[in-house]
């Protein structure tokens, strides 16, 4: 255990320190009032989160501490334990925000989705770790996205948007172990085509696209490669009928990510409702300069005009009170943490290590873009948290774990599991 113990990445933890103990600063300044207690006060969101990351810090010790192979082996039970706390939340949540994602226990509440991801990494790395797994092989495609899709689905159920929504970052370390590219290409169409059928009469889109298949057809294609023409026709009509089902597709939106959805779009211009939050953040972030107003100095975060500031819009209180070389600094380190974690994972003998670190990776990227994304107004809000930084102690939990455990898979990095 020694030697294992000088293997460790230190530098990784050392960011994650950075970014936790930040958090927990930045939470505290986000909710401080006058008369508010102590940062070490269990009745400030600060003194709250601060006992959390006592919690995870314990909790990263003892994965440091465990044998690696029991991640390995224990990946498919630890998988079965988390869905069946996603289909009990289904019939035992309490609804927090309009979401029914929540178990609470005695006064204590904890959110099994965010362990989810946490599970589903285990299980894809065990599974893509198997001596069978072969892309040529329809089965192993569809496992896949079995394993992915079945918390995505139960998550969704739980009218948690956001969070479902992360499971698709899981196609990230599929592609690099050997997905075709073509997935990535159709989901990038379909995301496009989906925009642009909100923005535009479907008749008119569809014009469009036969003109585009037309001229592929006449100016580009080899006029007597006879597949190449029901090639391009079948695209024509898939694409047809997936526009034609946005409507469908959008109608299963609840009320309020619809709006969100509008307002990104410039189809609603509600300030004083869906879209007040993002406006206050931008202009929160917008005031804070280059240099910030100053630590617990944020006029805009003292006076609460951002909804939800400790939570998925704490990142506005960074660019207000630390300005712009303070939320620059921020988003570095999360991409120095991203780099390092994809460097670890490309030194690992064995797939089950390194499909994990990428999923780590992915996750957290994920949760980066759409987060700071949402609160500057370039993707949708749907409510998910800045890893390490954001409020809950469910997620700075599951996220300390779902770190720790790739640091101590490559502690011992050149042994197979």
């Amino acid at each position: 255990m020694y030697q294992e113990r000088l293997k460790i990445d230190w530098w990784t933890v050392a960011i994650w320190a950075i970014l936790t103990v930040f958090g927990v600063l930045n939470i505290y300044s986000a909710t401080y009032s006058g008369d508010l207690s102590s940062l070490f006060s269990l009745k400030s969101f600060g003194g709250k989160q601060l006992l959390w990351l006592a919690i995870a810090t314990v909790a990263a010790i003892l994965v440091l501490f465990a044998e690696p192979r029991f991640f390995s082996n224990g990946a498919y039970p630890i998988y079965a334990v988390v869905l069946l706390l996603l289909v009990a939340t289904l019939f035992l949540a309490v609804t927090v925000n309009g979401g029914k994602s929540w178990i609470e226990i005695g006064g204590f509440r904890f959110q099994p989705s965010e362990f989810a991801k946490f599970a589903t990494a285990l299980a894809l790395s065990k599974y893509m770790s198997a001596i069978d797994v072969e892309w040529k092989q329809m089965r192993t495609k569809l496992v896949a996205l079995a394993i992915m899709g079945i918390p995505a689905g139960l998550v969704l159920l739980q009218h948690d948007a956001g969070s479902a929504l992360v499971f698709a970052a899981f196609v990230l370390p599929l592609f690099r172990e050997g997905l075709s590219g073509a997935i990535l290409v159709v989901g990038l169409v379909a995301v496009v085509l989906f925009v642009l059928a909100l923005l535009v009469n479907k008749y008119i889109l569809i014009g469009a696209l036969v003109l585009i298949a037309l001229f592929y057809l006449f100016v580009w294609l080899n006029k007597r490669t006879a597949k190449n023409w029901w090639r391009t026709i079948g695209l024509l009509l898939l694409c047809s009928a997936f526009i034609f089902s946005v409507d469908i597709l959008y109608k299963q939106l609840d009320d309020h990510q619809r709006e969100r959805i509008e307002v990104l779009l410039g189809k609603n211009d509600d300030l004083q409702g869906s879209g007040y939050n993002v406006h206050q953040s931008k202009i929160a972030i917008g005031s804070g300069g280059f240099f910030g107003k100053g630590y617990l100095k944020g006029t805009i975060t003292k006076a609460d005009f951002v909804p939800e500031q400790h939570t998925d819009f704490i990142f506005c209180t960074v660019g207000e009170e630390w300005g712009w070389l303070g939320s620059s600094l921020l988003v570095a380190l999360y991409v120095w943490l991203l780099v390092r974690l994809i460097n670890m994972a490309e030194r690992q003998r064995s797939t089950f290590s390194r499909f994990y670190g990428y999923s780590v990776a992915s996750i957290l990227f994920m949760h980066l873009f759409v987060n700071v994304g949402m609160v500057l107004g370039l993707v949708p809000v749907i409510g998910i948290p800045l890893p390490f930084f954001s409020y809950g102690g469910s997620s700075l939990l599951a996220f300390t774990i779902l770190l720790f455990v790739f640091i101590r898979l490559d502690a011992t990095k050149n042994q197979l599991y």
